[in-house]
């Protein structure tokens, strides 16, 4: 299978070569040319089958250049007893009568973000041999919180690779603070951005487009690559699990062979809930695919209207893994709908830096408003669903609360009855703070007692690399200005 990429199709790549460079050279998003489609004697075989198993059955329908043993060996190490909490690795839990949550932060990071970075250095180490690659790869990564640990912590110390993370300065919680520049590794690196995460997101991108520096950093032997949801690799991964969840359900009997399920997924970058979007394209039945915002509601305003603006207030949230004005994913699902037209999907994208804004056709908003419904979440209510839900016995972090309220919010309005899924997105332990006064106690001051402290409170165990934090040396306190991030990835790579 060949991937392509969004802005030019006519650029054609292999699997390996697609995953090595992690964004295509004009800007666009390496996409499939097409989708394999399981059918039923498949899915059925699939719920007979492990995590791990399922894993290497899925990414195999379109990783051609890699073979089964090689993808069941990564996600052997990948979802391993060692790195996760629950043998299930992404477990179903009902949480009411037709509703259920997709807990998937029981990895190494406590983040949904592991589902996909523990699998991901496997795929490059194996692609960089594949295309005979002697450079090393330089991974740089923009977070808005989670997916900068979760990527140090699955690339630290592989061979042939060096990882770069940039943060917005005041834009991460504490925790996921303390994670990031704690980090070990000698191949690590961490900086602070002054800005908000669109603003380290545009200077990844800026530094991948820049000839110049590629030239200058192929010449010190290394060359650039993408651990964000840009690459691939990242979403491939991502679509195994809600494939794997249609398949647990079917084993409760909770829904019949072919019955439609909805799905709610908190997103920010949309990386998330185009997974979703691409198990629905692979025949499982996905019914409403229910997008969640939290108070930067740019997705919620562009499902409902077909226009995507981004030039409005950017807002620090409690859930600041969602606090993005620019999703970068989006591009995928506007080159499908559009049938592959990259010539429009180019120009959209023109526009969007131009002036920050583009108008979908009104086929495409048709298609978009069939499959999609888009909602957001307010600071109160989020904390009032953490309240709510944790008083029916069941403890969530701020995004997930997210999706909870929107899920409700789309039952009321559309009557939907059907069997839903939302998406648990980290553990209520990332963001203590914000689920300690949601469940009304007075936060600790220090954020590494706010841990013991929600654990009294509520009797759910802190994960035991969260708790392994406390006493841990900063190793990184660098803060550098947006136009200067450049300068820091070729200090970085000297």
């Amino acid at each position: 299978m060949k991937y392509l990429s969004t802005r030019d199709k006519t650029l054609r790549f292999c699997a390996a070569e697609a995953i090595q460079m992690g964004l295509s050279r004009d800007g666009g998003l390496f996409t499939p040319e097409c989708f394999p489609v399981l059918g039923q004697e498949e899915v059925q075989a699939l719920c007979g089958m492990d995590y791990r198993q399922r894993t290497a059955f899925v990414m195999g329908k379109f990783l051609d250049d890699f073979s089964q043993e090689e993808l069941l060996e990564f996600a052997e190490f990948a979802y391993s007893g060692a790195k996760y909490d629950h043998p299930a690795a992404a477990p179903l839990r009902q949480v009411g009568g037709r509703t259920y949550c997709l807990e998937l932060w029981h990895g190494p990071t406590s983040a949904f973000k592991d589902m996909a970075l523990q699998m991901l250095p496997q795929l490059l180490s194996a692609s960089l041999r594949k295309t005979g690659e002697q450079r090393t790869a330089c991974i740089l990564v923009a977070t808005s919180g989670d997916t900068g640990k979760a990527a140090m912590e699955g690339f630290a110390d592989v061979p042939q690779t060096k990882i770069l993370v940039f943060y917005p300065e005041h834009g991460v919680s504490e925790i996921q603070k303390i994670q990031m520049v704690t980090q070990e590794g000698e191949n690590v690196g961490v900086c602070a951005v002054e800005g908000n995460f669109d603003d380290a997101q545009s200077g990844v991108k800026r530094i991948f487009s820049d000839e110049a520096i590629r030239e200058e950093l192929s010449g010190r032997g290394y060359f650039l690559s993408s651990a964000n949801s840009i690459n691939w690799g990242r979403i491939l991964p991502q679509v195994v699990y809600y494939v794997s969840a249609y398949c647990d359900l079917l084993n409760e009997g909770a829904v019949k062979p072919g019955e439609q399920v909805n799905y709610c997924v908190p997103t920010g970058n949309f990386g998330n809930i185009l997974a979703c979007y691409y198990a629905r394209k692979m025949g499982i039945p996905v019914g409403k695919l229910i997008c969640a915002s939290n108070r930067n509601d740019v997705l919620t305003d562009f499902i409902r209207t077909g226009v995507y603006d981004r030039n409005r207030p950017f807002h620090t949230t409690m859930s600041p893994s969602m606090d993005i004005l620019i999703s970068s994913n989006l591009e995928r699902l506007l080159f499908d709908l559009s049938g592959g037209d990259d010539a429009l999907v180019r120009g959209y994208m023109e526009e969007l830096g131009r002036t920050g804004r583009y108008e979908i056709s009104a086929e495409m908003r048709e298609k978009l408003q069939e499959l999609f419904y888009g909602g957001f979440c307010g600071e109160e209510d989020t904390k009032s669903t953490i309240a709510a839900v944790y008083a029916d016995g069941y403890l969530i972090d701020t995004h997930t609360a997210v999706a909870a309220k929107v899920l409700e919010d789309y039952r009321r309005e559309t009557g939907d009855g059907r069997a839903a899924v939302f998406a648990s997105t980290a553990s209520p332990y990332k963001f203590c703070d914000s689920v300690l006064d949601a469940i009304g106690e007075t936060p600790a001051a220090d954020s590494l007692d706010r841990l013991d402290q929600l654990q009294s409170v509520s009797g759910v165990e802190t994960p035991a690399r969260l708790a392994a934090l406390r006493g841990k040396a900063v190793r990184f306190d660098a803060v550098a200005k947006k136009e200067d991030m450049e300068q820091v990835v070729l200090r970085f790579l000297r």
